[in-house]
């Protein structure tokens, strides 16, 4: 399963029929160090692999349509069987025509040298200033080099542009094979969730229940983790992203798992949060309800065309009743609301776009008006009530007793948005209060 090359064709003519009598550069992402001399497994740039699907360090894809020859150019690491010996095979120049359908490939070396012709008639340049300086640098004196030509040709790049506005565009409505990507995704996060729920129990180390979850995601064909793993009990699922994961677990307190399988670069994104020892405390069960019924209304709300803030909204409303309720927070809901005052408890948005990047490309609002929900979007729906040990109330706000501090509790699943509702991908994982409990 993957995405198919002549999908990546269809995203780089979507591109350039954007870019019109521009230049578009984007730049792979750099190998990461460990330690020393060891770097961490290569993970290519989010935008880049999506136009592309080049998963090589050291490369620059360069998008020219207006050049008379070459419209889609890579820069590359050149084959070199000595170093490939010791780091791996390459694509080399010759494969990047041949497999990634480039009109021309150079080796990387030869970028200053090549690059000039396919900026000289282009009327902007689209480039994203990143934080490899030097890189950016290398750009922006190719601009500069240009302009300076201007008062005699009267013609240069007269803007450089970034082009994140473009590829948000693009990638925040996901294509039919991406979604099947991120099923598959999904239903491995799926699978090692449940895994984990049947595994944990009293006396276990948070890191034991860790290593069950990763494993399922290697064996069922994931490239691995789409985040570090949280696996918090106690009062660490009051952190919001705790990745030590070293504590024993305890009966008569909760496990609160968010973790994600990445296959082919796609992620899921999974939180559940269950009782370790198999019954919930009374406490423990009241919160738990709260937080279900607004991650449940909160799902209804994730329709095509309703705006992306509404469900977060729904959410926000069930839980601040629901604390009223139980006397956790007291006066009135729509002043609580408008105060924030419900924040010491639940300081998150309610969910966020999914995809390559699992806060993925897409903005959220045009100015001031939310973004419509559209087929094709995928977003995650995760509210949560988390009850610190070290909890302030907000000013006017009761003290919180005891019997319900260190209680963090996160129910996510992850949508699709369809033409006439959403289907929710992560479905094949319980979550009702019977279903947590054994």
């Amino acid at each position: 399963m993957g995405i198919e090359q002549q999908e990546y064709r269809q995203r780089q003519q979507e591109l350039m029929s954007k870019i019109g009598n521009g230049t578009a550069i984007f730049r792979s992402a750099r190998l990461a160090t460990m330690h020393n001399d060891v770097e961490y497994t290569y993970r290519q740039e989010s935008s880049f692999y999506y136009l592309t699907g080049f998963n090589e360090p050291e490369a620059v894809a360069v998008f020219a349509p207006h050049h008379e020859e070459h419209q889609y150019i890579l820069f590359v690491q050149p084959k070199d069987p000595e170093k490939e010996t010791w780091t791996g095979y390459r694509c080399g120049v010759d494969a990047a025509k041949e497999i990634y359908g480039a009109d021309e490939a150079y080796p990387i070396a030869e970028l200053d040298e090549k690059l000039p012709q396919y900026l000289v008639n282009a009327d902007r340049i689209y480039y994203h200033l990143g934080s490899e300086e030097s890189f950016n640098n290398t750009i922006i004196s190719h601009w500069q080099r240009l302009m300076r030509g201007y008062q005699k040709r009267g013609k240069a790049p007269l803007a450089l542009e970034d082009t994140r506005p473009l590829t948000f565009a693009m990638r925040s409505v996901k294509s039919p094979g991406e979604i099947a990507m991120m099923r598959q995704a999904t239903k491995i996060s799926a699978m090692a969730h449940n895994r984990a729920r049947e595994f944990a129990q009293p006396g276990l180390y948070e890191y034991q229940v860790q290593a069950e979850i990763e494993h399922i995601f290697r064996k069922e064909g994931g490239i691995g983790i789409a985040y570090p793993s949280i696996v918090a009990s106690g009062e660490n699922a009051c952190i919001l992203h705790y990745i030590e994961n070293e504590r024993q677990m305890q009966d008569n307190e909760l496990l609160l798992i968010d973790a994600g399988c990445s296959y082919g670069y796609y992620n899921g994104d999974i939180t559940r949060t269950f009782p370790v020892g198999g019954k919930f405390t009374p406490e423990q069960k009241a919160l738990y309800e709260i937080v279900l019924e607004a991650q449940l209304k909160a799902i209804a709300e994730v329709q095509p065309g309703k705006p992306y803030n509404e469900f977060h909204d729904m959410a926000v409303c069930v839980i601040v009743q629901g604390l009223l309720d139980l006397g956790l927070l007291q006066g009135d809901l729509e002043e609580i609301i408008k105060e924030e005052k419900y924040k010491p408890f639940y300081m998150h948005r309610t969910g966020h776009w999914l995809g390559l990047d699992v806060h993925d490309a897409g903005t959220y609002r045009h100015n001031e008006d939310w973004q419509n929900l559209t087929p094709g979007h995928i977003v995650t729906v995760e509210p949560g009530i988390y009850v610190s040990p070290h909890i302030k109330p907000a000013e006017g706000q009761p003290e919180i007793p005891d019997k319900w501090k260190g209680i963090g509790i996160r129910i996510e699943d992850d949508l699709l948005v369809t033409i006439d509702g959403h289907d929710v991908l992560t479905s094949d994982v319980p979550k009702s209060v019977a279903e947590m409990e054994r």
